[in-house]
């Protein structure tokens, strides 16, 4: 059997030693530059490479390929690659069929990562033997050719979702659902939410689905869909008989006879879209059977995600708050809406079609100046020119903050939280963050 991999970034260089492992003949191939660490890490278990092409001949002789989640169905290798009726899946459906654990599996438009590390952070201080993989961290599939009995608990993007075939998770939770990568999707968003909800296609009635009773989308399709799953609502505006809810300042997961209460003001992230978050995590928690004390101080101690709501530091009594995350409306509307102070907010990118409108309330609320950081800041000046005392333009990082820090006050908040992709700029949203806070330091 001879393995394809198309990609060598950490998903298809952890898939490639996976299969390598496993007895396969493996060969992978970039149409890009690969980098140097990993072409260190395809050397070393002696699989073959190649970069900057795709060798037709060679990649028609495989029996699977497994592809990047970046790669899109549409480019004329997969095209040719389907016409040869050779099934192309995502690492996750390579990895899984090696995993002897059950795992637990996590989607949604906003707050995956967060859910994500926040429950592998319940499981492994509850005493479980978890990994933590898929769009986070490390290769699923690396990490599984090394300890295939862990419980992984993983961040799953719709791309990934989309190459899954029989992949079955024990317990999927779906954080909610909003217009994301609509490119890839012929412009339909009902295509976008079916990508979402691959995650519990293959669950029986012995796995557990946990989800935003409060999202529109989320209840509209499972009205109109079946899942075999165990369905575990959260809310925060409806007292449930099954699940997670609020009551008064409390969260209370009530599942099987169990209830744990939880004062939301013990967690260790903010924002009202955190308190869903911490719905979703416990809930799992409780699944797995974690005491109800471990969750208590866990859910306290955790620091949340990296460029996601982060903290920078104060400087003069402003402080600054990196969410260079937060790359749709959806992700910046959560932002916003935690905004206890007047807020200098950093906004721009690449704009996926973003309807700015749906900030307008909290702008008009929390935003006392805006710093464009792209391109391109039509859209976001047309919206926002006559809504704001101050807005003005930058071309770098290091403008941006040091415009923010005249517009601010004492006592204000700066605010990145660019609503849209980095690229134009900035490699991705990870070196839009690191070059925020480098600049914040410099301060």
């Amino acid at each position: 059997m001879k393995v394809i991999v198309l990609g060598a970034g950490e998903s298809g260089v952890g898939t490639a030693v996976l299969a390598k492992a496993k007895g396969y003949e493996v060969f992978v191939s970039d149409f890009g530059m690969i980098s140097d660490k990993y072409k260190a890490i395809l050397n070393e278990f002696d699989i073959r490479w190649e970069e900057g092409k795709h060798t037709e001949s060679e990649i028609l002789s495989g029996n699977i390929v497994v592809k990047s989640p970046g790669i899109p169905d549409k480019v004329a290798i997969i095209q040719k690659i389907l016409a040869n009726d050779i099934d192309v899946i995502s690492e996750i459906e390579f990895a899984y069929t090696f995993n002897t654990e059950p795992s637990v599996a996590i989607t949604g438009s906003n707050g995956k990562t967060t859910t994500t590390m926040l429950t592998y952070h319940l499981l492994s201080k509850g005493g479980l033997n978890v990994g933590i993989g898929g769009n986070i961290g490390e290769s699923y599939a690396k990490q599984v050719a090394v300890n295939p009995e862990k419980c992984y608990v993983l961040e799953l993007s719709s791309f990934q979702l989309d190459g899954i075939r029989k992949y079955r998770p024990h317990i999927a939770v779906i954080t909610n659902i909003s217009p994301d990568h609509l490119d890839r999707y012929d412009y339909k968003y009902e295509n976008y939410i079916n990508a979402k909800f691959r995650i519990t296609m293959n669950q029986t009635k012995d796995d557990y689905l946990i989800y935003d009773y409060d999202d529109v989308e989320i209840q509209r399709w499972l009205t109109n869909n079946k899942t075999a799953a165990k369905k575990v609502p959260f809310s925060i505006s409806k007292k449930l008989e099954y699940g997670a809810y609020l009551e008064g300042q409390n969260i209370v997961v009530a599942m099987d006879k169990e209830t744990v209460v939880l004062p939301i003001s013990e967690l260790g992230i903010e924002g009202k879209h955190n308190v869903k978050n911490a719905m979703a995590a416990t809930a799992v928690a409780q699944l797995k059977r974690i005491r109800k004390q471990s969750i208590r101080e866990s859910l306290s101690d955790f620091q949340g995600a990296e460029h996601r709501l982060e903290k920078v530091m104060k400087v003069e009594n402003v402080q600054y708050i990196n969410d260079s995350k937060a790359t749709n409306v959806n992700a910046t509307f959560f932002a916003l809406e935690s905004m206890k102070t007047p807020t200098v907010w950093i906004v721009g990118g690449v704009d996926k079609g973003n309807d700015y409108d749906e900030l307008m309330p909290l702008v008009r609320e929390k935003v006392k100046s805006i710093v464009c950081l792209g391109v391109d800041n039509s859209k976001i000046k047309a919206a926002y020119e006559s809504v704001v005392d101050t807005l003005i333009e930058v071309q770098s990082m290091a403008d941006a903050v040091k415009m923010a820090q005249r517009l601010a006050e004492s006592g204000d908040t700066v605010l990145l939280s660019p609503a849209c992709a980095s690229f134009d700029l900035f490699k991705n949203y990870e070196d839009r963050g690191h070059q925020f806070k480098a600049e914040v330091n410099n301060l």
